[in-house]
């Protein structure tokens, strides 16, 4: 079974059942074994907030050392986002194998008008996978309710109820005790029930619990969550509980943010020993995209998906800690809400653009103007898509503006591509390699082996919504190009992936097609003409930084006694120094300094033990001609070593430390961002790619998010695939091979692989293969690489200058 046809198989699942209870989910699970019963879970219930709190739980959890799932809904992109391990969606492997294990005995069921829902099955899926991967503890968000919902088939350890508004009144009742009533049927039977309810919300909650621990602002609640403010992106939130304390800050703005941080804080003291600083670290650690994500400050955009008038009321209120001038709205909702209160509730917009995500329970964007239009006295507009939408605000957006998305999950998810989709080149040569990439978008056979013949030259892969695949297919047929689309049918809630193939001219032409077209294909144009360099302005030929001018080489210098290829050789300052001037004079372009190993089961250095390595080396050396970069992911050590003269920062773990991309962009300097799933890598590890360079692309999107959310460009965020770290040998080499397609991420991109275990695969010694270095170093730098990390320089700048000489010989002349 393929991937898209599984998909399909869930996405055809009805949504709603047509009875109340967990039998059905309870029948699933029986069927595999009940793999709910050996799980330790936690259920997080409420009308808003629960996704954020169950996002700082995991993350804070995982942070204390534990191996944790994440299940929550909907999602932004791709359905396997719903079930996260240890903060990685999904495999494409593991949902076919869960739907051939159930499909026969679901179909029989369906014959009979008995079979689960979307969600019931998805819920399934989750614990399953959570069982299979010997998870230490399962982080559940409740769908509806919580007395009925699917994930109530587990026993939790702890559980929480967040806040509770009037919601979902046909089925969990008229009035907000009712509700507060059927939410609190998740509280767990040895452990207290945290609450984020007042009242008679409260009052409701303790009807059910027999031991409630409360958070909130005042002084009657259990444990006090208070919000301190807005400190640039970040809110500041202290946390009393009963014998502890947190002080930190959340990439969560807002005060409800603060009572949710206070409720995962209490959770995560329930079920694990954790630490203070654990406790600080994991909540700082928990973005959670479209929750009042700042995606630029000057015009202000913030996307925020909150879809009743309670999440929006908040939404004004962390708006107002911000200073603009006008406020353009680009809004779009479901038929299933208050439109009328929602309008009410926005925060005093002067401009409105009212839109319709590409979804079916989408609203009529009239519909929501009308709404606006009743509630508000700003000017309002209508667009039939998102993209559209928000080009419109944009356009009309001062610098000193703000514009919010708000509305709806799905409405932000549309908005969100503006500034995560990636356009990925793909090397097609032959008609073998046409078919495999076709494939790989989870086209169908026959439309793989019809479309391949005309693959072989500008091939593009991306995701877009259906309307937008379905438009973009057409006109590609129509120049004489083609357009494959995946087999996937997520019912309009779900991005495909499409295979692009046309000749530059017709890529050209079909850019100039969709100018002006709606369902965000205008601003999709601009996109494709940026991905293939067509109708764009010179680029700057003035060399900013080292590999501006060519591939950059990068001479490592490891003041550590235990690092794999030199470790110890270069220990004191004064040996350190003068390896660090004969890589110099070798050629080399930039010195990286590290005084950590990050080898697999590497032990960590302490902050302070760092800094006495380093520094004291930068120092000496900052006065070379040459650019200087601290290997660390460590931030306090990052700054002590931008301090004393660095220039780069090298982060291996990915900008895990939540200071790091905050120290950078005070700095104004360049970030490696290495993809890592755990930074030493665990030599125990087993981990599993679909496809190592395309989920390399998907996670390092986000990272560099992070970074470009912090005030960096994308020319200072540097990418790093990763060579070495939680991949095989064979999946090292397609790194290798395929690193054309990190090209779009729009970054530029780092190569290390000098002397490490991926040569293994063609018989050479890790630590010892300098020839095979060498080789790697070419391909690298033939194949687009803006720097190598080497050990050794002079083998490795001849390597890169024949390479370089080959693409433009005309350049050594001169």
């Amino acid at each position: 079974m393929e991937f898209h046809e599984a998909a399909n198989f869930l996405f055809e699942l009805r949504r709603f059942a047509p009875r109340a209870g967990t039998d059905a989910t309870q029948d699933l699970l029986s069927s595999l074994g009940d793999p709910q019963e050996g799980l330790r879970c936690i259920q997080i219930a409420g009308s808003n907030g629960k996704g954020s709190t169950a996002r700082m739980v995991e993350r804070t959890l995982r942070e204390a050392g534990l191996d944790v799932g994440l299940y929550t809904s909907p999602h932004l992109d791709d359905v396997r986002e719903r079930i996260r391990i240890n903060g990685r969606k999904l495999s494409e492997a593991a949902l076919v194998e869960f739907v051939e294990s159930v499909r026969a005995d679901m179909t029989e069921q369906a014959a009979a008008n008995d079979s689960p829902t979307f969600f019931e099955t998805m819920t399934a899926l989750a614990l399953w996978e959570f069982d299979r991967q010997d998870i230490d503890i399962a982080v559940l968000e409740v769908g509806i309710g919580g007395r009925y919902d699917a994930t109530s088939v587990v026993d939790p350890v702890a559980s929480a109820v967040t806040s509770v508004t009037l919601e979902h009144t046909h089925i969990l009742g008229d009035t907000v005790e009712e509700i507060a009533y059927d939410k609190a049927h998740v509280a767990p039977e040895d452990a207290p029930l945290v609450a984020g309810t007042t009242g008679d919300a409260l009052a409701a909650v303790r009807e059910v619990a027999d031991d409630v621990v409360t958070v909130g602002e005042g002084d009657d609640a259990d444990v006090t969550a208070t919000y301190d403010g807005r400190e640039g992106l970040e809110g500041a939130v202290s946390v009393d509980g009963s014998g502890w304390r947190v002080d930190t800050y959340l990439p969560l703005l807002g005060a409800h943010q603060a009572q949710n941080a206070g409720i995962a804080a209490t959770l995560c003291q329930q079920v694990a020993d954790i630490s203070q600083t654990d406790l600080e670290r994991g909540l700082r650690n928990a973005h959670w995209p479209g929750r009042f994500e700042v995606m630029n400050e000057s015009p202000l955009v913030v996307l925020d998906g909150a879809h009743n008038p309670g999440s929006i009321e908040r939404t004004a209120e962390t708006l107002s800690s911000f200073d603009y001038d006008n406020l353009h709205v680009v809004i779009g909702a479901m038929v299933d809400k208050d439109h009328e209160r929602i309008a009410a509730a926005l925060p005093d917009p002067d401009h409105v653009v009212a839109c319709q995500p590409n979804v079916d329970r989408a609203e009529s964007h009239h519909v929501v103007a009308a709404a606006v239009e009743n509630a508000t006295d700003a000017t309002v507009e209508t667009r039939s898509d998102v993209a559209g939408a928000l080009d419109i605000a944009l356009d009309a957006a001062d610098s000193g503006d703000a514009v919010l998305v708000v509305g709806s999950l799905y409405a932000v998810r549309e908005a969100r591509t503006n500034w995560s989709r990636s356009l990925v080149p793909k090397q097609v040569d032959s008609l073998a390699e046409a078919r495999e990439t076709i494939e790989s978008a989870h086209i169908t056979d026959t439309g793989a082996w019809r479309m391949r013949g005309k693959g072989v030259h500008r091939v593009l892969r991306t995701r877009v919504q259906p309307r937008q695949a379905q438009y973009l297919k057409e006109e590609l047929l129509s120049l004489g190009g083609e357009c494959a689309v995946s087999g996937l049918d997520g019912q309009g809630e779900e991005t495909l992936d499409v295979v692009m193939m046309a000749t530059m001219a017709q890529y050209k032409r079909l850019a100039e097609k969709l100018d002006g077209q709606p369902y965000g294909l205008a601003s999709f144009a601009d996109e494709l003409r940026g991905a293939l360099s067509i109708q764009q302005s010179e680029p700057d030929t003035s060399a900013a930084y080292p590999w501006d001018d060519g591939t950059a080489v990068m001479g490592i210098c490891n003041i550590t006694p235990d690092s794999f290829h030199d470790g110890g050789e270069y220990n004191a300052v004064e040996d350190a120094v003068a390896r660090a001037e004969r890589m110099v004079e070798a050629g080399a372009d930039i010195l990286d300094i590290g005084g950590e190993s990050t080898r697999p089961g590497a032990e960590p250095v302490p902050v302070e033990e760092e800094i006495d390595r380093v520094v004291p080396v930068i120092e000496r050396l900052s006065e070379l001609d040459v650019a200087i970069s601290v290997d660390t992911r460590k931030a306090p050590v990052a700054r002590a070593a931008l301090d004393a003269g660095a220039d780069i920062l090298n982060d291996v773990s990915g900008l895990e430390d939540p200071e790091m991309r905050l120290v950078a962009a005070e700095y104004d300097v360049p970030v490696v961002v290495m993809h890592s799933i755990e930074t030493p890598v665990d030599p125990d590890s087993d981990i599993h790619y679909d496809d190592v360079v395309e989920d390399c692309i998907d996670q390092l999107t986000e990272r560099i998010l992070l970074a470009e959310k912090a005030g960096l460009d994308r020319d200072q965020i540097i990418v790093d695939p990763g060579v070495g770290f939680g991949k095989s040998p064979t999946e090292d080499f397609k790194l290798l091979d395929r690193l054309p397609e990190f090209e779009a991420l729009g970054c530029p991109i780092l190569v290390g692989h000098s002397h490490k275990s991926l040569f293994g695969l063609v018989g050479q010694e890790a630590g010892d293969c300098l020839e095979a270095t060498i080789a790697g170093t070419t391909l690298a730098a033939e194949r687009g690489a803006d720097i190598v990390r080497v050990h050794d320089v002079p083998e490795n700048v001849a390597a890169v200058r024949v390479a370089e000489a080959a693409r433009d010989p005309q350049k050594f002349e001169d």
